[in-house]
Order: C-alpha cells, then sequence, then structure tokens
C-alpha cells in the first residue's frame, strides 16, 4: 500500500495570500501572454533555498488536451497576487481600464467603444489587438500595490465566490458571435494549454487611415520593445527608411551605439511605432491612480500615480517591474494610447 501525499503544505510565515490552499491569480512573463492573470492555488513553498518561489497549481490550464491533468508551475512570489475584488455590478465607461476574461485568463485592456448592443471593444496594448466583450465578461483593473487593492473597492462590496465561479463558467458560452472564430494557440511552450491574444481577435490594421502619410521617412515617432526589461517605454527616433511590409528602420534620438559613435538604429513594425503624442497641458496637479508616463533613462515609461507627494512631486508605481520611483512634475506626461490612428487619454485624468 503506498502513501497518499498531502495536497497542502503546513501553514507558513508568507502574507495570507501565499499560505498553502490560498487561492489566487497568477502573471506570466511568458512573451504573448504579459498582462494576463490566471486562478489557481497555492500548493507549497518548493525549498528553503528558493524564499520567493511558490508551487502553484492553475484552475483552468491543464498539462494535457483532454483537461485532465492540472498545469503546476514555480511561480516568484511578485508574480502571485490574491484573488482580485470585482463589484457585483457595475456600468463601464469609454477609456476605463479593465481586465477581459478570454481564453480562461483576465487580460488588461481599456474600453474604446461603447456598442449599441451594450458591448464593448477593448483593445490590448500589448498585442496591439480589439476584441467585443459583454459587461459580465469585465471588470475594473485593479493593481496589487504593498499589500492593498489600487483603487479599492467602493463599499467594499465583492462577487462572492461562488457567484465568481458561475459569472466565469457562462462567460465561456457567451462569447461575441459577430467575430470569426477564435482561435487557439496549441503550440504554447511546456505544452501549455494557455492560448495568448495574439492572432485571435480583430487586428486593427482593419479599415484604419492609411499610415503612409504618418510613418514617412523624415517622421518623428516613438517606439518601444518586447524585450526584457524595456516593457512599456517609448523612445523618441526619427524614420530613416521605409522598409516595405509596415517596417521602418529607425535612429533613436538619445540611444546610441557601444561605441558611442552613433545614434542607435533599429528596424520596428508597425505594431512598435506610433507618432509623438500631443502634449496635453495639466491646468492643475496630477491625482492619485492618473495613469501618466514618467521620463527615465532617455525614456517615457508608462506609470500609476500611487501618491502625490506635493505640489510638484509624485509616487510612480511601475505595473511591468513592480516598482515605485518618485518623479516631479516635470519629467510626467498624460498617458495616451495610439488605438485605431486615434490618440485616446487615459480615463482617470478625462473624468475630471
Amino acid at each position: 500500500m503506498t502513501k497518499r501525499k498531502p495536497t497542502t503544505a503546513p501553514a507558513t510565515d508568507d502574507p495570507p495570500h501565499l499560505q498553502p490552499g490560498s487561492q489566487v491569480e497568477i502573471s506570466s512573463n511568458d512573451p504573448g501572454f504579459r498582462g494576463s492573470w490566471y486562478t489557481g492555488v497555492i500548493i507549497k513553498r518548493p525549498s528553503s533555498k528558493k524564499p520567493n518561489k511558490f508551487l502553484v497549481q492553475y484552475t483552468h490550464l491543464f498539462e494535457d488536451e483532454a483537461g485532465t491533468t492540472p498545469l503546476k508551475e514555480t511561480i516568484d512570489a511578485v508574480d502571485i497576487r490574491p484573488l482580485a475584488p470585482r463589484e457585483s455590478t457595475r456600468k463601464f465607461k469609454f477609456s476605463e481600464e479593465v481586465d477581459a476574461y478570454y481564453n480562461d485568463g483576465w487580460w488588461e485592456g481599456v474600453i474604446t467603444k461603447e456598442l449599441e448592443n451594450g458591448n464593448f471593444h477593448v483593445y490590448f496594448k500589448r498585442s496591439k489587438e480589439q476584441l467585443e466583450f459583454g459587461e459580465e465578461q469585465l471588470r475594473l483593473h485593479r493593481e496589487w500595490i504593498n499589500g492593498s487593492w489600487t483603487p479599492p473597492l467602493a463599499g467594499d462590496e465583492q462577487v462572492k465566490e461562488s457567484d465568481r465561479a458561475v459569472t466565469e463558467a457562462k462567460m465561456k458560452f457567451n462569447k461575441v458571435v459577430t467575430q470569426e472564430k477564435l482561435k487557439r494557440d496549441n503550440a504554447a511552450s511546456k505544452k501549455k494549454s494557455k492560448s495568448g491574444l495574439v492572432g485571435s481577435g480583430e487586428k486593427l490594421g482593419s479599415g484604419k487611415i492609411t499610415m503612409d502619410k504618418i510613418f514617412c521617412k523624415g517622421a518623428h515617432v516613438e517606439v518601444t520593445s518586447d524585450e526584457d526589461g524595456f516593457e512599456g517605454a517609448w523612445f523618441a527616433g526619427t524614420i530613416v527608411k521605409v522598409l516595405g511590409k509596415d517596417r521602418y528602420l529607425v535612429q533613436y534620438e538619445s540611444l546610441r551605439t557601444d561605441d558611442d559613435t552613433d545614434f542607435l538604429k533599429e528596424e520596428f513594425d508597425d505594431l512598435h511605432i506610433r507618432p509623438c503624442p500631443p502634449e496635453i497641458v495639466m491646468a492643475d496637479r496630477f491625482q492619485k491612480l492618473d495613469e501618466v508616463d514618467a521620463f527615465y533613462n532617455d525614456g517615457w515609461w508608462v506609470g500609476v500615480i500611487s501618491k502625490v507627494l506635493s505640489d510638484s512631486k509624485y509616487e510612480v508605481y511601475f505595473k511591468a517591474t513592480k516598482e515605485e520611483m518618485k518623479f516631479e512634475h516635470s519629467e510626467l506626461r498624460l498617458h495616451q494610447d495610439w488605438i485605431n490612428g486615434k490618440w485616446v487619454a487615459a480615463f482617470q485624468a478625462l473624468k475630471s
């Protein structure tokens, strides 16, 4: 007779959401999955040699295509958070940051349009895609910062876990029928049955304005990279050559080559280039939760005002690195997204 292995480990001195058996949400840094959160359960801390690592078991992700073996992974503590709170009812608005439930996970996006049928267009910054979702498939986007949710849940009202499970189950059958059937990526690494957003939705290339006049030789632009350590950063440059098929050779305005003999040149596709955003004059100081770009290391990094220190100084939280830094008012600008050939400003600042 073989002994049955315990499913959970004894309690530890870790925060409540990192205790064995706790239900959590887990993010991934794998390409194609950044900006998404999947539900799971803490199994144990693998070993004392890895103090910030935890073994988790996913709720809706499986090792096999039959869905019989739940996927288990060792995850860094910074990529684990409690289950995000959610209002039982909410009226969503244009330009609000939301999480959309798609392919068994919650994906961070922004509402770009309220439709007549009651649904919403949601734009995903990382994949540069736009999909349609019903209200029941959305929740207000929140960040887990220093042990609390930002923004906090109004009235501390939260959907019950039983209701949450029912809601998530219904979401799978309420996908928008006006779109093409969304394909899942079955070739994900480590045989994960995750499906990313890339290549699965309505690309913003359809029906967009002609870009050849905007992205031409000599045009001043901003470019971004998917390389680790540069996610969420935009750097100024100039198009020195149009390479064709939506590809451009860009010379940076501030980044130089390794030998410091010239300004660095790199190729970019149309998903990683945009015009320089128009200036928005702030008549007053920024407010807490305003989404901003902070100028740091020669680039503009997307962040959120986490604390107003004075009339001219702020703490900014960066989602990509989960860090906070202090900035002067002059080092910040209101964050804007280039969506479908138009600039959309951050909701928090617009609402005032």
